[in-house]
């Protein structure tokens, strides 16, 4: 089985599908925020929870991770030796424009959906996540763009698959990636 590997804007529901499709798959999951967490502890960092990235210490490392491209760097290649050898569910925000060693999956959302998920997810308010999600949907357009050259959530052109999440659950979601996995038979 190839890598599926998944992709999207900020609190559009990719962790959470990409755990329902590995465990009806019963493949390992890795996130490129899994990986970047991993980092973040050898920089002395405490990280912990979905939502660490939207609080202060996770901005904070955020912020120290745009001086040097090395951290998404490292972090990319990683992710891409496990696409390489297949049988993974990867959510990544830039793999899927790097290889073609996986089956690229987008989840598309409305920033206003996105942020209803944040606050239910997070327990904050929606203002609040409207807020950190427009600096978040800003600041990873530009490192993706610097790094790589890439129009992230823009040029959809490396998915084999996209999904409008606004109006269906994750299950739902998970449903579809799994059927069409299933009729690809790569």
């Amino acid at each position: 089985m190839k890598a599926i590997i998944i992709s999207g804007m900020p609190a559009v529901g990719k962790t959470t599908v990409s755990k329902a499709v590995a465990e009806a798959l019963s493949t390992p999951m890795v996130g490129g925020g899994d990986v970047l967490k991993e980092m973040a502890i050898e920089e002395g960092y405490t990280p912990g929870g979905e939502d660490w990235w939207d609080k202060g210490e996770g901005m904070k490392f955020l912020q120290e991770r745009k001086r040097s491209s090395g951290f998404d760097k490292e972090v990319d290649s990683r992710l891409l030796q496990k696409a390489k050898k297949g049988h993974v569910v990867i959510t990544s925000y830039p793999v899927p424009w790097l290889t073609k060693d996986g089956l690229n999956v987008w989840l598309s959302g409305s920033v206003k959906s996105r942020a209803a998920r944040m606050a239910k997810r997070d327990g904050i308010p929606v203002s609040r996540c409207l807020q950190v999600l427009s600096v978040r949907d800003v600041e990873n357009y530009k490192l993706y763009k610097k790094i790589y050259g890439i129009e992230f959530g823009k040029d959809l052109t490396p998915f084999d698959l996209v999904i409008e999440t606004d109006s269906i659950d994750e299950s739902r979601v998970a449903k579809i990636v799994l059927h069409y996995v299933k009729s690809r038979k790569d």
